[in-house]
């Protein structure tokens, strides 16, 4: 639904009003989907939709900022995608390169890289590092960027780091493998010490997870909005927020 100018003002404050600050998701995961469609239905080159995804991305940042969500993580770039053209990933991976450099600007966010580093071009795991380190101190906003992510392959990384402390230690395969729990592997995870993601928002229409954040969500509440992610407004934020809010969570009860 879209409004003129003050209407759409009124019912944004609205929106905003109706909210529970209790409510607010600690930690909310979304799927950036949609640049290359916004990019084919405004006739412009496919890199200028992941451009207009990647300047949505620091707006989105500044509306969780605002509305007291602590930590984010952003799904940029998936294993899968690195299948692409080499032109169209090039071009990605420059586009994400700057919004890395936006990240570390002013001091505000603290960024955590999520993901296979090694998939990457030296030059942009290097950056992810060097803006971790950078910005680890920061009592800010916690946004995690998964770049060069899949969902099988963090578990699988999981119960290798797992396997290979575990034998440093001394322990054979049968001690591990009777001693495992879920908490164990929960603490090889890209994410771990993190809250799992309460909230996944995933835009552009589509209703699946395409591998992000496979074991820890769980139990997180999912919202599907059809916007592209490039025409993801704030009162569509709001909206989910409003969602998440009316519902009654389970957690396996």
């Amino acid at each position: 639904m879209k409004f003129p100018g003050f209407a759409y003002n009124f019912y944004e404050r609205k929106l905003q009003r109706s909210l529970d600050p209790e409510r607010i998701p600690h930690h909310i995961g979304v799927m950036v989907d949609g640049n290359r469609r916004w990019a084919k239905l405004a006739g412009a080159p496919t890199r200028d939709g992941h451009q207009a995804g990647a300047d949505k991305i620091h707006e989105f940042l500044g509306w969780c900022e605002e509305l007291g969500v602590e930590v984010v993580t952003l799904y940029m770039l998936s294993t899968d995608n690195m299948s692409r053209s080499p032109e169209e990933i090039a071009q990605l991976l420059d586009i994400i390169a700057n919004t890395l450099d936006r990240l570390g600007e002013g001091n505000r966010v603290r960024v955590q890289p999520v993901g296979a580093l090694e998939l990457l071009p030296d030059n942009l795991s290097d950056k992810l590092c060097s803006l971790a380190t950078q910005t680890r101190e920061i009592d800010g906003l916690h946004v995690n960027v998964a770049v060069g992510y899949g969902g099988r392959r963090e578990i699988v990384d999981a119960v290798k780091e797992l396997l290979l402390a575990s034998a440093a230690q001394g322990q054979s395969l049968e001690d591990v493998a009777t001693g495992l729990t879920d908490q164990q592997i929960s603490s090889f995870l890209y994410t771990r010490g993190q809250p799992d993601p309460d909230l996944v928002i995933r835009t552009s229409g589509e209703q699946r997870l395409s591998g992000f954040l496979m074991w820890q969500s769980a139990y997180s509440e999912f919202y599907f909005c059809e916007a592209l992610w490039p025409d993801f407004r704030r009162v569509d934020f709001l909206r989910a927020l409003r969602d998440y809010g009316r519902r009654q969570r389970r957690f396996g009860g």
